[in-house]
């Protein structure tokens, strides 16, 4: 069983920036592909966006080019770097690590953006 930690949530401003970590159980976290995901309230969990290894990314189109993700193995942790935060970025952040059958999430992380 892999345990996922999410921080760094919080409330800010709109136009304003914070970094998401999720820090990781595994004893092998670079086989692990990690995404982020959020649920907004009374809305369905959305893909953010993924790291499939080092070099592979992937964003969902709302957030490309203000989101980025980034991870670090040998801490076993994956981080979401959020800049020029929008309102309707506010959601519960989730992080996933999924490797063949195996998938596991955290139980999420609060961010809110005020207009």
């Amino acid at each position: 069983q892999v345990q996922l930690v999410e921080s760094g949530g919080g409330l800010v401003q709109a136009g304003g920036s914070l970094r998401l970590s999720c820090a990781s159980s595994a004893t092998r976290f670079s086989i692990y592909s990690m995404s982020w995901y959020r649920q907004a309230p009374g809305k369905q969990r959305e893909f953010v966006a993924n790291s499939y290894d080092m070099d592979t990314t992937s964003y969902a189109g709302s957030v490309k080019g203000r989101f980025t993700i980034s991870r670090d193995n040998a801490k076993s942790t994956v981080f979401l770097q959020m800049n020029d935060l929008k309102p309707e970025d506010t959601a519960v952040y989730y992080c996933n690590a999924r490797f063949a059958t195996m998938e596991y999430w955290g139980q999420g992380t609060q961010v809110t953006v005020s207009a």
